[in-house]
């Protein structure tokens, strides 16, 4: 039975945490309206759109480069927004007055990405980095927080954060689910025996994943440079015709650089659900211009809307995505009972152990090396868990049986 259990509890701010709040929860608000404007007709409720996945395709490039806010709470902004719609519609049929919904007050949706507890804090992600609140509990314990948010047979869900205009104050409404009772389950980590997809990025490959699949950039740089092309003619005109012209070619381009890259993305996860992969993991994307000096700007900006277009598509197949260190992934062996790490492994598009003599693809390579990194961190996490019930807490990192001596290149569909 799925037994849920909640807990209230106030928030100890600071000026420069409650400011930070206050400026997310109108980021938070202005993404909600955008979104239910998008979905909503006055004509019929049969012309409203209420697909969450068609809404943020379509939106949430959008609102990710008009707001300062993570990616999750992008999500959750939109998925409200489409809830309400849904909301309304039901009135609607009914022979109800209504009519698109605004939203005004300041809430916002965490989930276990952007909110994580401790035992007297939260951190939260805002507009402005992470802020880290205490809590008021009551002085009588166990509180209902401590009962539930922090007891290992319940599992942390998410949380409406609530600003109380009339007293100024913060407050989280957690929501938590009973684990079953499995007491060697981690409630912040889950099952320890995963499959994980290992995916490096790169300029010559777009993506390469652990089990050996290639999504070539080659394509996609193809159309990047005819888009390019065609620019430059058209600002050397510098008419007002040709200026318009641009503007509508933008838009083409924009559109199809995003469909492009949804493309890649649905593969990806079909890839992990496919080889029943419980966890995709990327490289930290935090100074890949630093680490790829040759990627031009729309690698990066593939780069990064391919992570965030599989972060909220796994998890709807019920996969994960994390982000690890990308330190020496391109030059350590990647053969499990080597390891060995130096710069003259790689060579260009091949990689050379220059102590065991593995040799095989680069990115290849890296994709398993990021899969790996992750695998041994998570490993070295639940043993050195308290909560723990076995020092021996296995992760399976899916490869194609260790080696790959001929790639396999798949095609992007819809081009």
């Amino acid at each position: 039975m799925d037994v849920r259990r909640t807990a209230v509890v106030k928030l100890v701010v600071s000026d420069e945490q409650r400011d930070a709040l206050h400026r997310t929860a109108e980021q938070y608000l202005y993404c909600a309206n955008r979104t239910a404007d998008y979905c909503w007709s006055d004509t019929s409720y049969t012309e409203c759109k209420t697909n969450k996945r068609q809404v943020r395709d379509a939106l949430y490039s959008d609102l990710r480069e008009e707001t300062d806010l993570q990616a999750q709470l992008v999500q959750a902004a939109i998925k409200r927004a489409v809830e309400a719609v849904k909301g309304v519609i039901e009135r609607w049929k009914k022979g109800q007055r209504v009519s698109c919904p605004t939203f005004t007050a300041e809430t916002m949706d965490y989930d276990t990405r952007s909110a994580t507890f401790y035992r007297n804090k939260v951190s939260l992600a805002t507009v402005e980095g992470r802020v880290e609140p205490s809590f008021v509990l009551p002085a009588d314990s166990p509180t209902p927080y401590e009962r539930y948010v922090l007891s290992e047979e319940f599992e942390f869900r998410e949380s409406t954060l609530r600003y109380d205009a009339a007293t100024d104050e913060f407050y989280l409404n957690i929501s938590t689910r009973r684990t079953n009772g499995n007491d060697e389950v981690p409630a912040d980590t889950g099952h320890p025996d995963q499959t994980v997809l290992g995916i490096d990025l790169g300029v010559n490959s777009l993506a390469v994943s652990s089990t050996g699949t290639f999504w070539q950039g080659d394509d996609y740089d193809h159309w990047c440079r005819k888009f390019e092309k065609r620019r430059g003619e058209m600002q050397q005109r510098g008419t007002q015709a040709a200026h318009n012209a641009l503007l509508r070619l933008g838009k083409r381009e924009e559109a199809w650089r995003k469909q492009y890259i949804h493309t890649v993305a649905n593969e990806l996860v079909v890839e992990a659900v496919e080889h029943d992969c419980d966890v995709i993991v990327f490289e930290d994307l935090t100074d890949i211009r630093e680490r790829l000096p040759h990627a031009k700007w729309h690698h990066v900006w593939a780069f990064r809307r391919l992570y965030e277009y599989v972060s909220y598509k796994a998890p709807e197949q019920g996969v994960s995505v994390e982000q690890v260190e990308p330190n020496h992934t391109s030059q350590r062996c990647s053969r499990m009972d080597c390891g060995f790490t130096h710069e003259d492994n790689r060579h260009g598009e091949r990689f050379c152990c220059q102590k065991c003599g593995y040799e095989v693809n680069a990115d290849y390579n890296g994709a398993k090396n990021i899969g790996l990194r992750y695998a041994r961190k998570r490993t070295h996490r639940l043993r050195s868990s308290p909560k723990s019930g076995s020092g021996d807490a296995e992760v399976d990192l899916r490869v194609n049986g260790g080696t790959l001596n001929s790639e396999s290149h798949r095609p992007i569909a819809g081009d």
